[in-house]
């Protein structure tokens, strides 16, 4: 018998999956046997195979989640102005976003998406300081004090988006 890729080489082993002859060669060695290179072709799994429609959803998604928790977030931000209450909104903000993308795209994970939950939790942030009360109402935001709780909830709602669908 004859290799079906090396015709010059005979053999005597199978593919376990499809019956086509192989030589040592192009044989692929899998947990369920030998296997020709077709038959051992390695997919990725569906959960990860993000085409990019689901891009753009997840995209829009991010978008509209962004600046609606951004507003809410910059609401509940200058009207309770207790310091540490960004470090609790923060996560919340990252949180929701994660879990809008993640729905939005029927719970499918990959780097991209995960990117697309973090800018996004930026983003919001960005709108809660600046869109429509931010320099009127911040005052706290522009101390030191502030920029460093805002960025510490900010890293912690970002951990947050991202972890959801990395």
């Amino acid at each position: 018998m004859k290799c079906a890729a090396h015709p010059e080489v005979e053999t005597s082993l199978r593919c376990g999956k499809c019956g086509k002859p192989i030589c040592p060669k192009c044989m692929v060695q899998t947990p369920v046997g030998a296997r020709c290179p077709d038959c051992a072709r390695m997919y990725k799994l569906p959960t990860y195979r993000v085409s990019s429609k689901h891009y753009l959803r997840a995209s829009l998604a991010a978008l509209g989640m962004a600046i609606v928790s951004g507003l809410i977030w910059g609401v509940i931000g200058n009207f309770l102005p207790f310091f540490y209450l960004n470090l609790l909104l923060g996560p919340g903000v990252g949180y929701a976003i994660g879990e809008v993308v993640s729905l939005s795209v029927n719970r499918k994970r990959g780097i991209g998406l995960a990117l697309t939950a973090g800018i996004a939790v930026i983003l919001s942030y960005l709108v809660s300081i600046f869109f429509p009360w931010g320099l009127l109402l911040g005052g706290l935001h522009f101390s030191l004090f502030g920029i460093i709780f805002d960025l510490v909830a900010l890293a912690l709602g970002v951990f947050l988006a991202i972890s959801r669908l990395r």
